[in-house]
């Protein structure tokens, strides 16, 4: 649990905290505000293409290995990329760093249903509130400790390298318990002609997922509406954190508290994304949580539009609380596969795919602030995507699996062709 809480704080400050800093990073680098936009989508993009190995890679050395790596990878990536000199070296260790985010981002539902099967909506609540704790005070601290820390850019991103170096060692000590011999006497199995038992808490499948047929998971319409749900909510949130804090400092607000009214977006999702998921596992449908959530969405865009420094504070809470899509949708591939097997397989699915919808997002909201001079365009855009999400998210909510979908309809094919009984 600690191990799932201390991963889940570092899956989003790589981004905020660029989100923060991103006018003095594109002085630094010489970047344009489109080249700034294309930036705003390395995370959706490396989710996409990272993601959709983590399944591959959890089969072949285990979902605590692929997350222990991941950390690594993070800790990495965020250390190099303010001192690797020039825009591509910036972005490359980016990469680094978002390849960590992506298995991890993936593998998280796999854990909490392996681990915590009898309480999927809780534990899910529980890491996607550490989420939004991370993302919030990455977005709250990071330009007010770059100042204490002499005003260089640079050393503010490079600081959140340590939280990821803290969240590595739980999870060596699990790789590390679950490859320990496992003889009472200490001394190791194999060498009495024993097969070595599990250590608490080791990652051995289900029962009965063995026996699971192949999941075709792209015949599932359910995994469709929630991929075309999780992408359209990731782009929501990614132009968010990319560009909320610019459009508030160029309606006037000073660069801390833009910042501020960033922070307070992102922790929104402290208490909403533990409430949210306990309340959707206790319904049949998730649907009506998917439209209170859209509507908030609608009214923080028009409050940006028609007042973006009067009312700062309420549009960030409104956007803070539509944000809440993501944890629901998390809870959402945990509810709708049966099988540990089969929420690795939607979860890579939605979310790769996903991911890849989100990825025009953010760069087109740029390309839109550059061409028109103002806000007017992108935040039309962003209220226009919230329609086609609430759509798909209230299809996704429906109380079905893609377990059975995917049986059920090999089934209906072979009556239509009157082929079985």
């Amino acid at each position: 649990m600690a191990g799932i809480v201390l991963a889940a704080l570092n899956l989003r400050p790589a981004i905020t905290s660029l989100g923060a800093l991103l006018e003095e990073v594109r002085d630094g680098l010489g970047m344009s505000a489109g080249l700034a936009g294309l930036l705003t989508s390395v995370p959706p993009l490396c989710f996409a293409v990272f993601g959709i190995t983590a399944p591959r890679l959890a089969r072949r050395f285990g979902p605590a290995a692929v997350v222990c790596a991941g950390m690594a990878a993070i800790a990495a990536g965020l250390l190099i990329r303010p001192y690797a000199g020039g825009t591509a070296g910036f972005v490359a260790a980016s990469a680094l760093a978002l390849m960590g985010i992506a298995v991890s981002n993936v593998l998280m539902p796999v854990i909490v249903k392996r681990h915590f099967p009898d309480r999927v909506g809780s534990m899910t609540g529980l890491y996607s509130m550490a989420l939004a704790l991370g993302t919030s005070t990455a977005a709250a601290v990071t330009v007010p400790m770059t100042e204490t820390l002499g005003g260089d850019w640079r050393t503010g991103l490079a600081v959140w390298a340590g939280l990821a170096v803290a969240a590595l060692l739980p999870w060596l000590a699990v790789v590390r318990q679950r490859r320990a011999p496992a003889g009472a006497d200490g001394t190791a199995a194999s060498r009495q002609g024993a097969a070595p038992a599990a250590a608490p808490g080791a990652e051995s499948p289900a029962r009965g997922e063995a026996e699971e047929p192949p999941l075709s998971i792209t015949r599932s319409r359910t995994a469709w509406a929630l991929a075309v749900f999780f992408g359209l909510q990731a782009t929501a949130a990614y132009i968010t954190m990319g560009w909320m804090a610019q459009i508030f400092r160029d309606a006037g607000v000073p660069a801390s508290t833009a910042g501020l009214l960033l922070a307070v977006t992102m922790v929104m999702g402290v208490p909403l994304s533990f409430a949210i998921p306990r309340l959707a596992g206790r319904l049949p449908h998730q649907g009506p949580i998917v439209v209170v959530l859209a509507v908030c969405g609608l009214a923080g865009y028009a409050g940006l539009y028609l007042a973006p420094a009067e009312g700062a504070w309420v549009w960030a809470l409104l956007l803070g609380v539509s944000n809440c899509a993501f944890p629901l949708a998390l809870t959402m591939v945990g509810m709708r596969a049966r099988t540990g097997a089969g929420v690795a397989r939607l979860s890579a699915f939605a979310q790769s795919t996903g991911y890849l919808i989100s990825i025009p997002g953010p760069l087109l909201v740029g390309v839109l602030y550059q061409h028109s001079g103002g806000w007017g365009l992108p935040l039309a855009l962003m209220a226009a995507l919230m329609i086609p999400q609430t759509v798909v998210g209230v299809l996704a909510g429906r109380n079905r699996t893609v377990e059975d979908e995917t049986a059920r309809r090999p089934r209906e094919h072979r009556r239509a062709h009157g082929v079985g009984n």
